[in-house]
């Protein structure tokens, strides 16, 4: 899928694509960090209807809901392709001597990585090392069979 670029002066960037069914559908990302969604009718496509306009945060959290099922089959895909390559989920349950700390201070280098965590409905792709764990945190690992072995005996104590 083609997704064009288009400068928008004083405004910000314009998104735009063409879905499946012939619509053209644009998210202008504006300067001041808001995001609108607009559809650009058949007969004029020149004038963008707004169907939606979103804060920075609001954004932020649709990227997430709609990315999340997308990872997830990226990292599945990737780990039938890859010979020796696996994906696994670790929990940080109620004993583990992780909880309430960064995930940088845990030190779980054993040739995995943790690429995602799940906290309830939320998905938090790429967490950083400052990224928090709490109980009931499930965090996606890749890596090798052994990596996921030692990052979840690193989190669970």
């Amino acid at each position: 899928m083609d997704v064009n670029e288009v400068l928008l002066p004083g405004v910000g960037l314009r998104y735009e694509f063409v879905n499946h069914e012939g619509d053209r559908i644009g998210v202008v990302a504006q300067r001041s960090g808001a995001f609108e969604l607009v559809v650009y009718p058949r007969d004029d496509p020149d004038e963008a209807q707004a169907v939606l306009r979103l804060t920075g945060e609001e954004a932020d959290a649709l990227a997430e809901i709609l990315g999340a099922p997308r990872i997830a089959e990226r990292f599945a895909d990737l780990t039938r392709e890859v010979p020796g390559l696996d994906a696994g989920r670790v929990e940080v349950g109620p004993g583990s001597p992780c909880a309430g700390r960064p995930l940088g201070e845990t030190r779980a280098r054993t040739g995995a990585s943790i690429v995602a965590v799940v906290r309830g409905e939320d998905v938090i792709a790429s967490p950083g090392p400052a990224r928090r764990l709490h109980v009931g945190d499930v965090l996606v690992v890749i890596g090798t069979r052994e990596g996921i072995t030692g990052v979840q005996r690193i989190i669970q104590g």
